[in-house]
């Protein structure tokens, strides 16, 4: 990637009210917008004194194709993209703005052809190496800054203690509080070595649910009790530790509010966030383009007017940004607007007026790092081991469901052991009762059984029910819940498809390395 450097200075005289509204505004951009598009951004961040923007791949992309139906564009020259826009937005701006991304696992979460790394859940497998986490928040982080990004909208802490999760799931560490919140602070400290701004989400907690954000209101019927033992803990400690920013999610929590979502309620923003638990940086809004919201606020700016009445400091994805801001305008007290304004010019300061550390992130060093993580994190869920050793001795099937991914553990399997790569069907006529699986999910989500289509899931239940089976899985973990698994199943998580990731799980099937991860969250297929 080209590295680039860019400083910017703040203004020191006094802005106007309207600038300072307009401080508070960050509208989405596009890698793939037109150039018409382009055009009236530029046109927009100039006459509303827009604040900060924050970057999505595409209107193709699942940041506002919430159904899927549109048909995504790859892009092999995003970044460079990236990069101009940057700069395009940056000279449109009178007052510098701050650029943000959802970079959970890297740039490569929007951009293509830009490092990634391995997703919360993984690093969540992790038992005792928070350092590589640090790592992994310090990489993402430089590599941010190096491309003209100050503020990476992460990491998420929801506890992921529901498996129905069709949002959540895997961005989240696991289902442990104290899990949860160790490995977020090694992220975050990881991520402010880099000078990078960072935001925890989504408060107050969007981990027990299975309703997706984008498509419903969620609604968690806690006390706020229960919340503060669980969904809170994160946020309580992190927060005394020290962020930048928290986002709130859009969620509806009727016995702490009964008639707003939390982003648009002052009982969850003002009350419990800033006044019980005492946060006094930047509240974040979720996305309000999300249907849980959008769909209650017809009017154009209403909603931005009502998450600011709640206390929101940021309006993010505000769709309708010159209604938001007169909105507010002709609502708000100067004094309220003061109050948010001054959070927010706090976050500008710290990134334009500070000194930036110096990057020192090289050429092929996510690689370096992301073996290490897949060393350490490949998970045994062996429930007979007597079996795997069984199917290891044996002339074992090597069978393959790739969804079209490479599959180097079973390529290398073939020319270790000499056992050819065969597909379902295949293995399903054999009379060999001992197999090796190795299966590559076609999605990482949960919906539509993670993808898989119905002969193939059909045929992958057949064969566990029939076969000795070790199964070797290279995505999401809650995958093995949809396999309709024999109590005596063996697996291994190698959780990611990465190269590296592969590599690893053959010196695992070799015997060369042991697995020393463990799974993050409760299955409903391997109980303790």
């Amino acid at each position: 990637m080209t590295k680039i450097h860019q400083t910017y200075t703040l203004p020191k005289e006094t802005l106007t009210l309207k600038q300072k509204v307009g401080q508070l505004f960050m509208p989405a951009v596009f890698i793939n917008d037109t150039e018409e598009e382009v055009q009236q951004m530029e046109k927009l961040i100039k006459e509303q004194h827009v604040g900060s923007i924050c970057f999505f791949h595409s209107r193709a992309s699942a940041a506002t194709n919430f159904e899927g139906k549109k048909k995504i564009v790859h892009n092999e020259k995003s970044y460079d993209r990236l990069l101009e826009l940057i700069t395009r937005y940056q000279k449109a701006a009178t007052i510098p703005l701050l650029v943000a991304i959802d970079a959970e696992w890297g740039l490569a979460m929007r951009i293509e052809n830009t490092p990634q790394y391995p997703y919360a859940i993984t690093l969540g497998a992790l038992t005792s190496n928070n350092d590589l986490i640090y790592k992994v928040g310090k990489a993402i982080g430089n590599d941010c800054r190096q491309a003209g990004i100050q503020w990476n909208l992460g990491p998420v802490v929801d506890i992921n203690n529901n498996p129905e999760n069709p949002v959540i799931g895997y961005r989240s560490f696991g289902d442990d509080k104290n899990s949860v919140t160790h490995k977020a602070e090694a992220f975050l400290k990881g991520m402010a070595k880099s000078g990078t701004l960072n935001s925890i989400k989504h408060f107050p907690g969007h981990g027990d649910t299975a309703t997706d954000s984008h498509l419903g209101l969620p609604v968690i019927d806690k006390s706020l009790e229960e919340l503060m033992e669980n969904e809170l803990f994160p946020f309580q400690k992190l927060i005394k530790a020290g962020v930048d920013s928290v986002m709130v999610g859009h969620l509806l929590l009727p016995q702490l509010d009964s008639e707003n979502p939390s982003t648009t309620s002052s009982r969850i923003i003002t009350d419990l966030l800033r006044k019980q638990l005492g946060f006094k940086g930047v509240v974040i809004s979720d996305a309000l383009n999300m249907h849980a919201v959008s769909k209650k606020f017809p009017q154009k700016g209403a909603l931005e007017k009502a998450a600011f009445t709640a206390g929101m400091d940021v309006l993010c994805f505000s769709e309708h940004v010159a209604e938001g801001v007169e909105q507010i305008l002709t609502n708000a007290s100067e004094e309220r607007i003061q109050e948010s304004f001054e959070r927010v010019w706090k976050l500008k300061h710290k990134v334009f007026s500070e000194k930036t550390p110096s990057s020192d992130s090289g050429t092929g060093e996510n690689s370096k790092l992301n073996r290490k993580i897949a060393a350490q994190s490949i998970t045994e869920l062996y429930d007979n081991t007597s079996i795997v050793e069984q199917i290891k001795s044996s002339d074992f099937l090597n069978v393959s469901v790739n969804s079209g991914n490479k599959n180097s553990l079973s390529e290398q399997i073939s020319s270790n052991f000499g056992s050819k790569e065969v597909d379902l069907d295949a293995a399903l006529a054999s009379d060999n009762q001992n197999l090796v699986l190795s299966i590559f999910p076609p999605a990482v989500k949960p919906k539509n059984q993670f993808g898989f289509d119905e002969k193939t899931l059909s045929l992958i239940h057949k064969l566990v029910g029939k076969k000795n089976t070790l199964i070797y899985l290279f995505g999401n973990p809650y995958v093995l819940d949809v396999l309709k698994l024999k109590p005596s199943s063996n697996a291994v998580l190698a959780y990611q498809d990465f190269p590296e990731f592969q590599e690893v799980a053959f010196e695992h099937f070799s015997g060369t390395i042991e697995a020393k991860g463990e799974l993050p969250i409760q299955l409903k297929t391997f109980q303790p």
